[in-house]
């Protein structure tokens, strides 16, 4: 059995911002944005370099939804963005206007800084070691 997760559904304020975020300043790539009609959009971004893994973007529609919109990880680091180069990344994505809540440090699996992005979702920028 060969089995991978393709998409994780993050929920958005709005399509058009988000894409602009993921786009602009993480430099992920649009990689789909269909109308699928009745203003819903099928809206994939994913990071430069990935073969798997992206971002279902989702605009919030219900109440509900909308609460939820910043808090899936219920104020948790939930969402991990590896890089191969973290200190190449790191300057690069500061320059952009990345938000990140500390400085960089070094722990026993990598180099890694917790940053939040436009909805206040908990990330971790990390290079793993080894």
């Amino acid at each position: 059995m060969r089995q991978h997760l393709a998409h994780v559904t993050l929920l958005v304020r709005d399509y058009d911002e988000a894409i602009a975020f993921y786009t602009n300043v993480l430099g992920f790539s649009l990689t789909s944005d269909q109308d699928m009609g009745g203003g819903k959009r099928w809206v994939v971004v994913a990071p430069p370099g990935s073969a798997s893994g992206s971002l279902l973007l989702a605009e919030a529609k219900t109440d509900e939804e909308k609460r939820g919109v910043g808090h899936q990880g219920a104020g948790r680091v939930w969402l991990f963005l590896h890089t191969d180069d973290f200190w190449r990344d790191y300057p690069v994505l500061q320059a952009r206007g990345l938000h990140f809540l500390e400085v960089p440090r070094s722990e026993v699996y990598g180099h890694v800084a917790v940053f939040e992005d436009l909805y206040g979702n908990k990330w971790d920028l990390l290079e793993p070691l080894g």
